[in-house]
């Protein structure tokens, strides 16, 4: 299992900068100060992206890694507290959306309830975990109506945007707020779909590039 870790419109933020005028082979110290959490966001990229390839290469065991991951305390679609604690004791998955999401998000939620039909059996004890990244809208009745169209082992869950942003830096995940044009705003987030084991640790990223049923295989032997 495989997946592209790189948040969704990543690829804007990743320009050439050109050389100051006048100043060859050197770098102004606003574009430096901007380089600064950008490196340090895809270096933590690289590390997760690392784990994933690592822990699925071909003749060699998972390798699970408790450094992505951790506690958090979120609200689901029906009002109720859940924590970390409520996934551990199987295998289950996690992935980061908004209900206002365009594309990415109702497209892989999709795909995911597709693998899960396809687990057949063996999958009704899988969980997924949606966890928002746009607290501000997403209250658990937005999700609760926007999760009524995908499998129903499919947990929402939203909280106080510090609450979130915890989630979100355990997971080593990506979410930023994008300013529209006409006084909206749209959601920038990672687009991976963490496979994590019975205790809460990561074992790689769902490979959705396959169909269904090769996929469900795969997730099949993690179980």
């Amino acid at each position: 299992m495989t997946g592209d870790p790189m948040p969704a419109c990543l690829g804007r933020r990743l320009v050439l900068f050109r050389r100051a005028r006048g100043v060859p082979g050197r770098m102004s110290p606003t574009i430096r100060r901007a380089l600064v959490p950008l490196l340090a966001f895809v270096l933590g990229l690289v590390g997760l992206a690392g784990a994933a390839v690592y822990a699925f290469l071909p003749e060699r065991a998972p390798q699970a890694t408790a450094s992505v991951g951790g506690p958090f305390s979120l609200v689901d679609q029906d009002g109720k507290t859940v924590t970390e604690k409520d996934f551990a004791g199987a295998t289950h998955l996690v992935f980061f959306g908004f209900t206002h999401c365009p594309d990415v998000c109702p497209t892989t939620l999709q795909q995911v309830s597709d693998v899960l039909v396809a687990l057949g059996p063996k999958g009704q004890a899988m969980r997924v975990a949606f966890i928002t990244v746009d607290p501000e809208r997403d209250r658990p009745q937005d999700l609760k109506t926007y999760l009524s169209s995908f499998d129903p082992r499919i947990t929402g869950l939203t909280g106080s945007p510090d609450q979130v942003a915890a989630a979100v830096k355990g997971y080593r995940a990506y979410a930023r707020k994008v300013p529209a044009k006409d006084g909206d705003y749209t959601m920038e987030h990672t687009a991976l779909v963490y496979v994590m084991d019975g205790r809460n640790r990561f074992i790689g990223a769902l490979n959705l590039q396959r169909p269904a049923d090769e996929t469900a295989a795969e997730l099949a032997k993690r179980i």
